[in-house]
């Protein structure tokens, strides 16, 4: 029997991913202020198409490394604001991977080919422990939406050039915001110990993220990721059931805890 946090990695870790990329270019060093009155109407431009979005569905394609190991993955996803989410691991045959779904601040973790399931778990704990992203549900809804770091009004702002601006919110992100022809949009944040980057949009919504951990030097290597999704079949503002966020939990599913999660060894390669 393959234990949860094994199984989610096989999952992960079906294929080996090809090198990353190098990361976003952003502007670094002191800038020069720019006034909140100029701010303003570049943030509402950056951001106001996507802070209309309510729900999106997507196939999403994962590629990059955590915790060491390199990782592809094929998600099934779907999110509604403020904070439900169902990401769903597929495989060429049979049943899902995993089945992850949250709302009303409770997750349920499955993994159909152990038989085994975790309930009422805290969302972002869960996360942490099976796949070492220090994200809430919330943070996956907005980020899948191109909405990440954006909460909260400006808080100040640096200037870089005509054509890149650093904000800091007041929800204590950092995002940067990229003049493309005469619009602003949303190309980078950066919220604790992450940073996601947005190199490709498309009507407004991204089409490409990188996911990057900013742990300090000497940090367990165990907490660092770097994600690439690239999102096809997109729909926005569709109307999605409750009951695209709960699972059907088979009666004879075995019961696991975060603790199991948690100090479960780490995955195997699936050939």
């Amino acid at each position: 029997m393959i234990g949860a946090r094994r199984a989610l990695a096989v999952a992960l870790a079906a294929a080996a991913a090809s090198c990353a990329p190098p990361s976003m270019k952003l502007p670094s060093g002191p800038g020069a202020p720019a006034a909140l009155a100029d701010t303003l109407p570049a943030w509402r431009d950056a951001t106001g198409g996507c802070a209309g979005i309510r729900t999106l569905t997507a196939e999403v394609a994962v590629t990059g490394t955590t915790g060491g190991q390199r990782v592809r993955v094929h998600l099934l996803a779907g999110v509604a604001a403020p904070s439900s989410v169902r990401l769903e691991a597929t495989a060429p045959f049979g049943a899902p991977v995993f089945i992850f779904v949250a709302s009303a601040g409770e997750a349920t973790l499955l993994l159909p080919r152990d038989n085994r399931v975790l309930e009422h778990g805290r969302p972002e704990a869960v996360l942490d422990a099976v796949a070492g992203l220090p994200l809430g549900v919330g943070d996956l809804d907005r980020a899948l939406s191109g909405c990440a770091g954006a909460d909260g009004e400006p808080r100040d702002a640096v200037r870089f050039g005509d054509g890149w601006l650093r904000v800091t919110t007041a929800a204590g992100a950092t995002a940067y915001l990229n003049r493309v022809g005469t619009a602003w949009r949303l190309s980078a944040a950066a919220m604790g110990p992450w940073r996601i980057e947005y190199p490709d949009r498309r009507d407004g919504v991204p089409a490409a993220m990188r996911l990057v951990s900013l742990e300090p030097q000497g940090a367990d290597p165990g907490r660092r990721f770097d994600l690439r999704l690239a999102l096809s079949q997109i729909e926005t503002n569709v109307p999605l059931e409750a009951a695209a966020f709960r699972v059907d939990v088979p009666p004879a599913a075995v019961p696991i805890t975060l603790d199991d999660l948690r100090h479960a060894r780490p995955g195997v390669r699936e050939d």
